[in-house]
């Protein structure tokens, strides 16, 4: 296993519990949006990829036949279980362990495909997208949501090293441009994109991820020196107060295999 999967697997095993309760996560009307534009069908086999806390598998649940919830970590998976079997009484979900650039799925066994605010985990993306193409059928759907960079070079460096001193495990994310054409290369027709933006409370945010107080002032002292095209796309409010948010921005795409 690669050492940014490693990682991953380590930081999420220790936060998974705060991932499942996380109120980012679990709410929002980001997730309503993904089910708008997916328009999922009740005969569908869905799959959801690093499902994390399992918020977009039991979404998604009550309008298809089935979903199976996958991540890396096993952690997450029981968690996620726990939440979605025990505590919320879902049965058609089940769950299964599976990296990313590696599903341990048949040819074309999928309607569908998800993966929400993970793909910045992961070191292979082209990769992971290629994976949904092959376990999707003909016309599938792969419906994505991810954090997407400015085009400003010098603003998406500043917020790439923001999101990594938060969370090592971030490996990369990309802007619009960059996802448009991976779609493409992996032989998906994007059908439809939005941007989205996630106004989160800066404390509990690092904290999620274990940041400690020193940590914390790092992160304060980074925006603080930010470049304005950085400071602007991230649009602090009340920073360095108890109080203060700060937004990153999301793209979310429908792709059709072609």
């Amino acid at each position: 296993m690669r050492d940014s999967k490693r990682l991953s697997q380590e930081r999420y095993t220790q936060f998974a519990e705060g991932y499942v309760a996380s109120e980012t996560h679990a709410q929002g009307s980001d997730l309503d949006r993904l089910l708008a534009i997916a328009q999922p069908q009740p005969h569908w086999q869905a799959l959801d990829i690093a499902t994390g806390g399992g918020h977009t598998a039991l979404k998604f649940a009550p309008h298809v036949a089935h979903v199976v919830a996958s991540d890396l970590t096993p952690r997450m998976l029981e968690k996620a279980r726990s939440f979605i079997v025990e505590e919320k009484g879902v049965e058609n979900v089940s769950f299964r362990q599976a990296d990313a650039e590696d599903l341990p799925f048949a040819d074309a066994r999928f309607d569908l495909a998800t993966c929400r605010i993970a793909p910045h985990h992961f070191p292979d993306v082209q990769g992971f997208l290629r994976e949904c193409a092959r376990v999707l059928k003909t016309e599938g759907m792969l419906m994505l949501q991810d954090h997407v960079l400015p085009a400003d070079e010098e603003a998406a460096r500043l917020v790439e090293d923001f999101e990594r001193l938060r969370d090592p495990s971030h490996n990369r994310a990309f802007d619009e441009a960059e996802w448009m054409r991976m779609f493409v290369c992996a032989g998906f027709t994007v059908e439809y994109s939005e941007r989205y933006i996630k106004r989160h409370q800066f404390v509990p945010w690092a904290q999620r991820q274990g940041c400690d107080d020193a940590a914390v002032e790092r992160l304060v002292h980074m925006l603080d020196a930010a470049p304005p095209a950085a400071r602007a796309w991230m649009d602090p409010r009340a920073w360095g107060q108890q109080a203060a948010t700060f937004v990153n921005r999301h793209i979310l795409i429908r792709g059709r295999l072609s």
